[in-house]
C-alpha cells in the first residue's frame, strides 16, 4: 500500500486545483523558504482525520482556507483529496484504490467521504487506525516534531508506540465501555429506588387485594340468595298465572248471549235508517238546487258591482309626460360630439409632441451613456500609463535594491571568507589545548553534578504539589461522582412519589380541565410528622381536587356518574355559590376560648395552614386533637373535642374508632415528595459547588503541572550549562575541520556573489533605461475634455427627459377633457330616446282605457237583466226545500227510539266485557310479573328462567357459601340444607350488611397488586440483569487491558531492539536503550531514552548536543517505523540540523525505510535530493503556491 495522488483545493496556500501523482520509494519536495512545501504534510495530516488547529500551525480550523491575497478573492471552502493504492488489502475496505476526502466550508461545516460516499471522522479514523495513521500520527513527522518528542514525558513517548501497534482503538473500545459503566450505575441506583419503592407499597396493595378477595365471597353469598328468593317469586307468579286464565272462560258464555239481542236491535236499526236514506234524495237535491240558484244570485250581483266600479275608473283619462322636448336634446348632443371631435385633434397632436419629445431623450441618454463609456476609457488609458510608469519605477527600484543586496552579499562573503581562513587557523592552534584539557573536564563531571543540587531539589518539590494537587483533584472527582449519584438518587424517589400522587378515582383525570383549579394537597401545609393526622381529619378530601364554583363540580359530578366513576371535589371559597353560607360541618368552637389539653395533645389545627382554594378544609379541622392513643380517651373527654387523630392515621370519636391503615396518607406521600425534590437540589447545588471546586483545583494543578515544569526546563537548563563545558572537547576537535570546510565553502559562495553583483548591475541598467522611455511619453488622451464632454451630455439628457415629462402631462389634461365631452354627448342622447319612449307608452295606455270602458258599459247592462230572473227562481225552490225538511224530521226521530234500545243492551255487553276485562288485566299483571322476574334473572343474575328455576328454585338444596377467604375449605366440605324464604332473606341482609362494613373497595386492588408484583418481579430481574452487564462491561475493560499490555509488551520489545541497531548507525560505537518508568505496570509506564554517544559517559538527553538530540530523536522514530512498519512516512526538514557525517547516515537509515515503506521528504539538502526518485518543486507567486516542476526518477 502506498499513497498514489495528493489532490488540494483552496486549502492554505494552494488557491487552485493541484494534484501531486506520489510514487513508491522517495519522493522529495523542495522549495524556497515560505513557498509552501510544508502545507503538503499539513494537507496529508488533515485529510487523514487531524483536528488540533494547532497541530496544522494555525490558530482556528478555518485558518486551513485560501484567505485571499491583494490580486486573488478568499475562498469559502477547502479540499482534499488523498487517493491510496490498495493492491495488498492492508485497508480493511473491498476496494484496490481507496479516496478519502475531507471539505471544511468556512461557516463551519465539515465533510468526510470515502470513495465518494459520504463518511464519518470515526470511520476514516477506524479505517486508517491499523496502518500507524491514526489520531498521533507518528508517521508524519513535521517541523518541531523532533523537539516534541525531546520535550515530551515518558507517557508521552509511550503514546507514539501504541499509535504504531494499533493499541488506540482497543482504548477507544475501553473508553466507551467505561462510559457505559457509568451511565449502568446511575440507571442501577435509579432502578433500585423504583424497586424499593414498589416493594413499600406492595404491602398496603396486599391488604387490599385480600379485603376485594372478602368481597367477591360476599357478594357471591348475596348472588345466591338473591337467586333463590327471585327463584322463588317466579315459581309463585306462574302459579297464580294458571288460575286467573281458568276464570276468564265462565265470562264468555255470557258475553255470547248479550251480543245475539245487538244482532237483532242492529236489523230493525237498519231498516229504519234505509226508509231514512230513502227520503233523504229529494230533500238533497231541493237543497241543492236552491245553493246553486243562491250561488249564481251572489255572482251576478257581484258582477254588475265591479263593471259599475270599472266604468267609474275608466272615465277619467290620464296626464300626459311633461319632459324636455328630444329634439332640443338632440341638439345639445351634437353640440357636445363636435366639441369632443376638436379635443380629438389636440389629444392626436400632443400624442406626437410626446413620441418627439420620448426620441429626443432616448437619443440625449445614448449620447449621456456614449460619453460615460468614453470617460471611462479614458480613465482605464490614463490609470493603464500611471500602473507602467510605477510598475517601471518599481521595476527599478527592484533592480537597484537587488544591486546594492548584490554588493552588499559579496562584501559578506568576502568578509566571510577571510573570517573562516582566521578561524580555521585559530581552531588548529586550539586543538592541542582542548586536548590537554580534557582529562580535567571528565575528572570534574562527578563534582559538578553534586553541585547541581539545587535545580533538583526544586524540581522534586514543585513535582511533589503538583502530584498533591493531581490528588485533591482525584478527590473532588469522587465527591463529584457522589453528588451526582445522590442526585439520581433523589431525582428517582422523586419521580416515583410523583407518580403516587395522582388519585386512584375519576379524581386525576380532572386536573387540567377548565375550572380545575389543581390539587388539595399542594395548598395544605403541614408540620413534619402530621401529615397522615391531617389526612385522616380531612378525608376523602386530602386528595380531592379543587374547582372554582358549586355549578363546575355539579357538571362535573354528572360527567363522572354517566362514566360510572367516582370524584371528590372541593369547591373554591371565592366563588358566588358558597358565599353565603357554608356545608361543611364545624363544631362551632374556633371563634371561642379552646380549654387545656392533655401534655402530648395538639390542636389540629394549629400544625396545618388552608391557604387559597382550600380555606374551606379547615373548618373539618375545627374540634380535632392530634394525640397518642394513650391520651386519646384524656383528649376526648376535653370540651371542644369531637375528634381525635393519631400520628398513625387513627380516628376516635366518642363513638366511633377508625384506623389500622398502614399506607402512607397522600399528604405523607406529598412531604415525602417535597423532601425529594428538596434534596435533589441541594444534591445539585452541591454537585455545582463541587464542580466550582474542581474547577479551580484543575487550575491550581495546571498552575503546578506548569511550575513542575519550569523546574524540569530550569533542571535541563543546568544539566545543558553542565553539558556545554563538557561539549567543548568535542566542538573543538570538530571546528578545526569544520573551518576548514566551511572556508572552502565560503570562497564558492563569494566567487558566486561576485557572478550576482555583475547581473544585477545589468539588470539595474535596462530597468532604468525603460523607466526613463516612459517618462518621456506622456498620457495618451485628455482627462478634462473627456469630462466636459460627459457632463454636456448628461445636461442634455436631463433637459430631454424634463420636456418629456412636461408633454406627457400635456397629452393626459387633453385626454381627459375629451373623455368629458364624450361621456356629456352620450349622456343628451340616451336621455333624448328615454323621453320619445315615454311619450308613445303615454298613447298607448290612452287607447286602452277606452276600449276597457266601452267594454264595462255593456257589461254592467246585461248583469242587471240577468240578476232580476235569479232572483224569482230562487224563491220557487226555497219554498220545495222547506216542505221535503218537514217529512225528513218524523223519520228521524222513529230511527232515534231504535239507536236507544242498541245503546241499552250495548251497556250490558259492556259490563260483562269489562268484568272480563278485569280477569284479563290480572292475568297479563302477572304475566308481566313473571316477565319482569325473568327479566331479573338474565340481567341480574344472567341466568335463563329455566335454569334459574333448575339451580336456584324451592325444591332444590342450598348449599353453605364461606363469607371469609379462610373458610372456603370447610365450607365445601359442608352439606346442603333445605330451602326456607326467611332463612335467605335473613343471610341476604346479613351478607350485604357485612358488604357495607368493608366500606369502599378497591376492585381492583387483586389486578393491581399482580401487577405490582409482576412490575416488582421485573425491576429485580432488570437490576440482576444491570449486575450481569457491569460484570461483563468489567471483564471487557480487562480484556482491553490485557490486549493493550500484550500488544505494548510487543511493540516495546521490537521497537526497544530496533533502537539499539538505529542508535548504532547514527552513533557509531555509541550505545542507546529504551527504559521502562515502571515495568511492574505495562498499562501506564512511560518510557525513558537513555543515549550515550561514543566516548561520552552521559546518558540524559539534556546532556547531549542539539545535534545528538535530534539524532536521538530521529533514532526513536525510526525504531518506532521499523518494529511496526507503515506503508509511509512523511518528515519534514528532519535533517535541516545535521552536519554531513550525520546527514550521510540518516540517508543510510532512509535508504532503509525505503525497501518497506513510502518515504515523501521535505528538504533543503542537495543530499537528500539525490537519493530521491521523485522531485517536486515548489513555489509560491503572489502568495499562491504551485507546483512548477516534477522529475521522476529514471
Amino acid at each position: 500500500m502506498y499513497l498514489k495522488n495528493l489532490t488540494l483545493r483552496g486549502f492554505k496556500s494552494f488557491a487552485s486545483a493541484t494534484t501531486l501523482a506520489l510514487q513508491p520509494g522517495i519522493t522529495c519536495v523542495v522549495g524556497p523558504n515560505g513557498s509552501g512545501k510544508s502545507n503538503v504534510v499539513d494537507a496529508l495530516a488533515w485529510v487523514m482525520g487531524e483536528q488540533g488547529a494547532r497541530a496544522l500551525r494555525g490558530g482556528q480550523m478555518a485558518d486551513v482556507i485560501f484567505a485571499g491575497t491583494s490580486g486573488r478573492a478568499a475562498l469559502g471552502r477547502a479540499q482534499v483529496d488523498l487517493t491510496i493504492d490498495n493492491t495488498d488489502g492492508l485497508l480493511d475496505i473491498e476496494y484496490s484504490e481507496v479516496t478519502i476526502s475531507r471539505t471544511l466550508f468556512r461557516g463551519g461545516g465539515s465533510e468526510y467521504s470515502i470513495n465518494g460516499t459520504s463518511a464519518r471522522l470515526l470511520d476514516v479514523q477506524e479505517l486508517l487506525s491499523d496502518t500507524g495513521m491514526g489520531r498521533q500520527m507518528h508517521v508524519i513527522v513535521g517541523q518541531g516534531q523532533l523537539d516534541a518528542i525531546l520535550s515530551s514525558t515518558p507517557e508521552e513517548r509511550r503514546g507514539f508506540i501504541e499509535e504504531a501497534a494499533g493499541v488506540l482503538k482497543h482504548r477507544r473500545r475501553k473508553e466507551r465501555a467505561l462510559k457505559k459503566l457509568a451511565d449502568m450505575d446511575a440507571n442501577l441506583v435509579r432502578v433500585l429506588d423504583l424497586t424499593n419503592e414498589i416493594h413499600r407499597q406492595l404491602g398496603p396493595l396486599a391488604r387490599q387485594a385480600r379485603v376485594a378477595r372478602r368481597a367477591s365471597l360476599i357478594q357471591a353469598r348475596v348472588r345466591d340468595a338473591k337467586a333463590r328468593l327471585l327463584a322463588d317469586d317466579l315459581a309463585s307468579a306462574l302459579s297464580k298465572l294458571s288460575v286467573l286464565e281458568a276464570s276468564d272462560e265462565s265470562a264468555a258464555a255470557r258475553r255470547a248471549s248479550l251480543e245475539e239481542q245487538i244482532a237483532a236491535a242492529r236489523a230493525e236499526l237498519s231498516r229504519l235508517e234505509e226508509a231514512e236514506r230513502a227520503s233523504s234524495p229529494a230533500l238533497d237535491q231541493a237543497s241543492s238546487d236552491w245553493q246553486s240558484l243562491t250561488t249564481i244570485t251572489e255572482r251576478l250581483r257581484g258582477t254588475l258591482m265591479a263593471a259599475t266600479q270599472k266604468v267609474s275608473l275608466r272615465a277619467t283619462p290620464e296626464l300626459p309626460p311633461g319632459g324636455e322636448d328630444p329634439d332640443v336634446l338632440d341638439e345639445r348632443a351634437r353640440v357636445a360630439g363636435t366639441e369632443d371631435a376638436a379635443l380629438a385633434g389636440q389629444v392626436e397632436a400632443a400624442r406626437s409632441a410626446l413620441t418627439s419629445a420620448t426620441r429626443a431623450r432616448e437619443a440625449a441618454e445614448d449620447a449621456d451613456d456614449s460619453a460615460s463609456r468614453e470617460l471611462a476609457r479614458v480613465n482605464r488609458v490614463i490609470a493603464d500609463h500611471r500602473e507602467k510608469v510605477a510598475r517601471l519605477t518599481g521595476d527599478a527600484s527592484t533592480a537597484a535594491s537587488r544591486l546594492e543586496a548584490a554588493i552588499a552579499e559579496a562584501d559578506r562573503a568576502w568578509g566571510a571568507y577571510r573570517a573562516a581562513q582566521e578561524r580555521a587557523e585559530a581552531a588548529e592552534k586550539a586543538v592541542p589545548a582542548s586536548s590537554v584539557g580534557s582529562v580535567g573536564v571528565a575528572e570534574g563531571s562527578s563534582s559538578e553534578e553534586e553541585a547541581g543540587g539545587g535545580a533538583a531539589r526544586a524540581h522534586a518539590e514543585a513535582s511533589a504539589r503538583r502530584d498533591a494537587a493531581r490528588a485533591r483533584v482525584d478527590e473532588l472527582l469522587g465527591v463529584e461522582r457522589e453528588a451526582r449519584a445522590d442526585r439520581a438518587r433523589w431525582e428517582a424517589r422523586r419521580d416515583a412519589l410523583e407518580q403516587l400522587l395522582a388519585p386512584e378515582d375519576g379524581t386525576a383525570e380532572l386536573l387540567g380541565r377548565p375550572g380545575v383549579l389543581g390539587q388539595v394537597a399542594p395548598l395544605l401545609h403541614v408540620t413534619p410528622g402530621f401529615e397522615d393526622a391531617v389526612a385522616a381529619a380531612l378525608a376523602p378530601f386530602a386528595d380531592a381536587v379543587v374547582v372554582d364554583s358549586l355549578a363546575r363540580g355539579l357538571g362535573e359530578l354528572d360527567a363522572a356518574r354517566a362514566a360510572g366513576r367516582s370524584l371528590r371535589l372541593v369547591v373554591a371559597s371565592g366563588s358566588s355559590d358558597v358565599s353565603g353560607s357554608s356545608d361543611f360541618p364545624a363544631d362551632g368552637t374556633g371563634g371561642a376560648a379552646r380549654a387545656d389539653l392533655p401534655e402530648g395533645a395538639t390542636w389540629l389545627a394549629d400544625v396545618v395552614a388552608c391557604e387559597g382554594a382550600a380555606a374551606p378544609l379547615a373548618s373539618l379541622l375545627d374540634g380535632v386533637v392530634a394525640c397518642s392513643l394513650e391520651t386519646a380517651a384524656a383528649a376526648l373527654d376535653v370540651p371542644g373535642v369531637r375528634a381525635v387523630v393519631t400520628l398513625g392515621g387513627d380516628v376516635l370519636r366518642s363513638w366511633s374508632v377508625e384506623g389500622g391503615r398502614q399506607a402512607s396518607s397522600v399528604l405523607s406521600v406529598r412531604a415525602d415528595y417535597e423532601e425529594a425534590s428538596t434534596q435533589a437540589e441541594a444534591a445539585q447545588a452541591r454537585m455545582a459547588e463541587v464542580s466550582e471546586q474542581l474547577g479551580e483545583a484543575n487550575a491550581h494543578l495546571d498552575r503546578c503541572i506548569r511550575e513542575a515544569n519550569d523546574a524540569l526546563k530550569a533542571l535541563r537548563e543546568e544539566d545543558a550549562q553542565r553539558a556545554k563545558e563538557a561539549q567543548e572537547l568535542a566542538r573543538a576537535q570538530s571546528a578545526a575541520q569544520a573551518a576548514r570546510a566551511e572556508a572552502e565553502r565560503a570562497h564558492d559562495v563569494a566567487r558566486r556573489a561576485d557572478e550576482q553583483v555583475t547581473w544585477a548591475r545589468e539588470q539595474d541598467v535596462a530597468a532604468r533605461a525603460r523607466l526613463d522611455g516612459a517618462d518621456t511619453v506622456g498620457p495618451p488622451e485628455s482627462l478634462e475634455d473627456a469630462q466636459a464632454r460627459a457632463d454636456a451630455a448628461s445636461r442634455a439628457a436631463r433637459e430631454a427627459r424634463e420636456a418629456e415629462n412636461e408633454a406627457r402631462l400635456s397629452l393626459r389634461a387633453l385626454e381627459e377633457q375629451s373623455r368629458r365631452a364624450a361621456s356629456r354627448a352620450r349622456s343628451l342622447r340616451q336621455a333624448a330616446a328615454a323621453e320619445r319612449e315615454e311619450r308613445a307608452r303615454y298613447a298607448r295606455r290612452e287607447a286602452a282605457r277606452k276600449t276597457e270602458l266601452a267594454t264595462a258599459s255593456d257589461v254592467e247592462a246585461a248583469a242587471r237583466v240577468a240578476l232580476e230572473a235569479a232572483e224569482r227562481a230562487l224563491a220557487q225552490v226555497a219554498t220545495e226545500r222547506d216542505r221535503l225538511s218537514e217529512r225528513r224530521s218524523q223519520v228521524s226521530q222513529e230511527v232515534l227510539d231504535a239507536r236507544r234500545a242498541l245503546d241499552r243492551l250495548s251497556a250490558e255487553l259492556s259490563e260483562a266485557t269489562a268484568s272480563a276485562h278485569q280477569g284479563q288485566i290480572a292475568a297479563e299483571q302477572t304475566r308481566l310479573r313473571v316477565e319482569d322476574l325473568q327479566r331479573r334473572a338474565l340481567e341480574e343474575l344472567s341466568l335463563e328462567p329455566e335454569q334459574l328455576l333448575a339451580e336456584f328454585g324451592p325444591e332444590t338444596l342450598v348449599p353453605m357459601l364461606p363469607l371469609d377467604p379462610d373458610q372456603v375449605e370447610k365450607a365445601a366440605a359442608a352439606e346442603p340444607s333445605a330451602y326456607v324464604r326467611a332463612e335467605q332473606e335473613r343471610a341476604l341482609a346479613k351478607a350485604q350488611k357485612d358488604l357495607e362494613k368493608l366500606g369502599r373497595v378497591n376492585p381492583l386492588a387483586l389486578e393491581e397488586h399482580e401487577a405490582l408484583a409482576s412490575r416488582h418481579k421485573f425491576l429485580v430481574d432488570q437490576v440482576q440483569d444491570l449486575k450481569q452487564s457491569k460484570a461483563d462491561l468489567l471483564r471487557i475493560v480487562q480484556d482491553v487491558d490485557r490486549l493493550v499490555e500484550e500488544a505494548f509488551a510487543s511493540a516495546f520489545a521490537e521497537t526497544r531492539e530496533q533502537f539499539e541497531h538505529v542508535f548504532g548507525v547514527l552513533f557509531p560505537g555509541g550505545q542507546g536503550d529504551l527504559v521502562l518508568t515502571d515495568p511492574d505496570d505495562m498499562l501506564t509506564t512511560g518510557i525513558e531514552i537513555e543515549a550515550r554517544p561514543a566516548g561520552k559517559k552521559v546518558k540524559r538527553l539534556s546532556l547531549l548536543s542539539g545535534g545528538e538530540r535530534s539524532l536521538a530523536a530521529i533514532a526513536f522514530l525510526v525504531a518506532i517505523f521499523k518494529a511496526r512498519p507503515s506503508p509511509f512516512y512523511v518528515m519534514d526538514e528532519v535533517e535541516a540540523a545535521l552536519d554531513d557525517m550525520n546527514l550521510t547516515r540518516l540517508l543510510a537509515i532512509f535508504k532503509e525505510l525505503q525497501e518497506t515503506s513510502q518515504l515523501i521528504v521535505i528538504t533543503h539538502q542537495k543530499r537528500t535530493m539525490e537519493i530521491a526518485d521523485a522531485l517536486y518543486g515548489v513555489t509560491m507567486r503572489d502568495g499562491v503556491t504551485t507546483v512548477v516542476s516534477q522529475r521522476l526518477a529514471d
